[in-house]
């Protein structure tokens, strides 16, 4: 799979599960989608079921669903989490990145 998560992000993501899990298992997904001025954004959330079509994974006890179509814009990305003091947040360290815009929400490969 060309997606991976930092220990920092990793550790996130559980906080999230346990608060906001309704006890089944999860996984996190991430995709990419359509919008932004550059083009793409960049999608994370919560599925209960992943298909022969996901790259699945696991990263420090979090499991991790990619589509393999999503794979030509993610291929080599690493989330982390970053926690400063003005931002806070998950951010994607993207290699295919040609441009992105201004706010960081919005890339184009």
């Amino acid at each position: 799979m060309g997606v991976s998560l930092t220990e920092k992000a990793a550790t996130e993501v559980k906080k999230v599960l346990a608060e906001q899990s309704p006890g089944g298992e999860l996984v996190l997904r991430i995709g990419v989608q359509g919008g932004g001025c550059s083009g793409f954004a960049y999608s994370l959330g919560f599925d209960t079921a992943t298909t022969d079509k996901d790259f699945v994974t696991e990263f420090f006890g979090v499991k991790v669903a990619v589509d393999k179509k999503f794979d030509p814009y993610l291929d080599g990305t690493v989330i982390d989490y970053y926690d400063g003091l003005e931002k806070r947040g998950f951010v994607f360290n993207n290699p295919n990145v040609v441009k992105s815009c201004g706010c960081g929400s919005s890339f184009q490969v």
